[in-house]
Parts: C-alpha cells; sequence; structure tokens
C-alpha cells in the first residue's frame, strides 16, 4: 500500500512551527548585534510580516519568545550541570553570574521589548523550579540560609538583574556585587526573614509601573 500523503492540517502545523522557530532565530540575530524592528526580524526569518504578526502579535510576544530560548540554550545547560556540584551555593552564584552576562550582552533585546522587567519575571519564575533543587541541596549543606524559599529566588536575581546590567557596567563590578547580593544568603548571623503575606507576594504587581530596566 502506497504511503499516504500528509494530511494538510498536518502540513501547516509543521509549516507554522517552523516559521515560528525561524522568526525566535531571526529575533536573536538582530536583536543581538543591537536595536532592532520588527521589519528587520522578518527579513532576517525570511518571511512577511503579516506571517510574522501571525505568530508573534506584538514585539512583547517576540521578546519573550527570544529570552525563552536564550535561557533554554545558554543558561538551563548550565543548570543542569550544576546539579552534580559538590557546592551548589557556588553554582548558583555562577549561574546568577552568567544570567547578568546574558542580559548585559542583550541590550538591543531589552530595548526592543520596552518593559523588559514584566518579560524577565515571567523568565526568572521559570527558572525558579530548575534552581529549585540546587537551592534546597545548598540549603541542606548549610551554605544558604534555611529560610529562602524557590519564591524568593526571582525577586532576588531580579534585584541583579535591574541593578548590575545597566549599560557601561563592567564585569568586575557585575562580579563584586553579586558576590555580595549573595553574602545576605549566608546562614551564619542571617536576621531572620519576616513572613511574606500572600498579598505582598505577586512579583508582577510590585513591577507593574516599573519602566526599561
Amino acid at each position: 500500500m502506497a504511503n499516504a500523503a500528509p494530511r494538510p492540517d498536518r502540513a501547516r502545523r509543521v509549516d507554522a512551527r517552523s516559521s515560528a522557530a525561524r522568526i525566535v532565530a531571526a529575533g536573536r540575530t538582530v536583536l543581538g548585534a543591537g536595536e532592532g524592528s520588527l521589519e528587520q526580524i522578518a527579513a532576517e526569518a525570511g518571511v512577511g510580516i503579516a506571517t510574522l504578526y501571525r505568530h508573534f502579535p506584538n514585539r512583547e510576544a517576540i521578546a519573550r519568545a527570544v529570552l525563552d530560548d536564550l535561557l533554554e540554550t545558554d543558561l538551563l545547560p548550565l543548570i543542569s550541570d550544576a546539579a552534580a556540584s559538590r557546592h551548589p551555593r557556588g553554582a548558583l552564584l555562577e549561574i546568577a553570574n552568567r544570567l547578568l552576562e546574558l542580559i548585559t550582552e542583550e541590550q538591543g533585546l531589552v530595548t526592543f521589548a520596552g518593559n523588559f522587567a514584566d518579560i524577565a519575571v515571567v523568565a526568572l519564575e521559570r527558572l525558579s523550579d530548575s534552581l529549585n533543587p540546587l537551592l534546597e541541596r545548598a540549603q541542606q549543606q548549610g551554605e544558604i540560609r534555611a529560610d529562602l524559599t524557590a519564591d524568593d529566588i526571582p525577586r532576588f536575581l531580579l534585584m541583579g538583574v535591574t541593578a548590575l546590567t545597566l549599560p557601561g557596567t563592567s564585569p568586575s563590578t557585575r562580579a563584586r556585587f553579586m558576590a555580595l547580593l549573595f553574602d545576605a544568603l549566608t546562614p551564619a548571623h542571617a536576621t531572620p526573614l519576616p513572613p511574606l503575606q500572600a498579598e505582598e507576594g505577586d512579583l508582577r504587581t510590585a513591577l507593574s509601573n516599573v519602566g526599561h530596566i
């Protein structure tokens, strides 16, 4: 029996995924080189602007997809490798420093996104799930204070992102102040953290009126 031809709806879904992937890759290329536009991204992807809008209805949608791709390819492997680290606190610090490097290198994406803080919140909240096992192991080994929770991680990392990825910030400055931030996680002589009330814990709400990072 001859093989059946691919169903048209399945072929359209495959083509749509291919187009979306090309647009995200083009976004990384264009924005990685500096400031860019939707038209430049569409041209780089080899699609029309209407096709771009069909997959990504606005700049924020493309920025989210590009940041997701950056973190998946550049940061999540580092997190996976850290799972076997003998010193989880040091591994967490290395991951945090790499995150700052990535954001610093992607100033075109930051500018393009408009309100990059909102986009970073979603990405960092997702990262907290991946980082939680490393955090728990660091706490079990007494390297990080026991009252820090997985929900604290996005806010903690965002402090570094907002303060230490401004244009002109040197690598040595980032490393210096990230080390200082991490000292706040050390159990010795730590002041117990006040409890976080449920209505106060929404990081998106806290950033809803924040402008550009």
